[in-house]
C-alpha cells in the first residue's frame, strides 16, 4: 500500500505550504507528493491526471480538504467513484474526517459513509446554486419593475438619420455609405432602420 498527496492552489502566487504541512504527520513519500497550481474548476488537470495513473488497488490519496480535490460536487462524485470503486483505492479528507474510506467498523464502511456525506455535500451545493440563480432572477425582475434599465444604453439616432434613411431605402445611398453619413458601423445602421420601420407600421 502507498500514500499519495495531493496539493492544489488556485494560482501561482498562492502558497502550497499550509497543505503540505497537514500532509506532513503522514509521512508521504517525496516521490508521492503531488503538487499542482491550477484552477479546480474541472479534473482537466496535468498533475492530478499523473497522479491518478500511479494510483492502486489498496492505495490511500490523502487531501487536506475537499475544495482542493475539486469545486463541483457533480464531477466530485464522480472523481470520487473513480478512485474508491474503478482504481479501489481510499481517500482521506482531512479537514472532513468523515470522508474516509479506510473501514471504519465491520457493519458500516469508511466508503459508505463518506458516499453518503458526499451525496449530501452535492446536494447542498446544487441547492445552494439554484438558490443564488433565483434570488438574481428575483433581483433582476424588482429592478425592472423600478425602472431600472439592463445593458448599454441606448444613443439617440443622429439628426440626419430619417434622411439617409430614406435615401438608403430609396438605393440612392448604399448601405456602406448610409451607415457612414451616420457615423456608425454598417450593422448597427441596418438595425436601426429596421426596428424603426417596424415602429411606424
Amino acid at each position: 500500500m502507498q500514500k499519495y498527496g495531493y496539493v492544489r492552489v488556485s494560482t501561482r502566487e498562492q502558497n502550497e505550504a499550509r497543505q503540505l504541512d497537514a500532509l506532513a504527520p503522514y509521512e508521504i513519500p517525496q516521490k508521492n507528493l503531488f503538487v499542482e497550481k491550477k484552477s479546480g474548476k474541472d479534473f482537466d488537470r496535468p498533475v492530478y491526471k499523473r497522479l491518478m495513473k500511479r494510483l492502486r488497488p489498496g492505495d490511500l490519496l490523502i487531501v487536506k480538504s475537499i475544495d482542493r480535490l475539486g469545486r463541483n460536487y457533480d464531477e466530485i462524485l464522480e472523481e470520487w467513484r473513480h478512485i474508491t470503486r474503478e482504481i479501489g483505492a481510499d481517500v482521506l479528507i482531512l479537514d472532513m474526517p468523515l470522508l474516509d474510506t479506510r473501514t471504519k467498523g465491520r457493519d458500516l464502511t469508511g466508503t459508505f459513509i463518506a458516499d453518503l456525506v458526499l451525496q449530501i455535500l452535492s446536494y447542498v451545493a446544487q441547492t445552494e446554486r439554484e438558490n443564488i440563480r433565483r434570488r438574481q432572477m428575483e433581483g433582476i425582475a424588482a429592478a425592472k419593475r423600478q425602472g431600472v434599465r439592463f445593458g448599454r444604453p441606448t444613443l439617440p439616432l443622429p439628426d440626419n438619420f430619417n434622411a439617409i434613411h430614406k435615401a438608403w431605402r430609396e438605393k440612392k445611398l448604399t448601405l456602406k455609405q448610409a451607415a457612414r453619413e451616420c457615423d456608425m458601423p454598417e450593422g448597427t445602421f441596418y438595425s436601426k432602420a429596421v426596428r424603426l420601420e417596424k415602429a411606424r407600421e
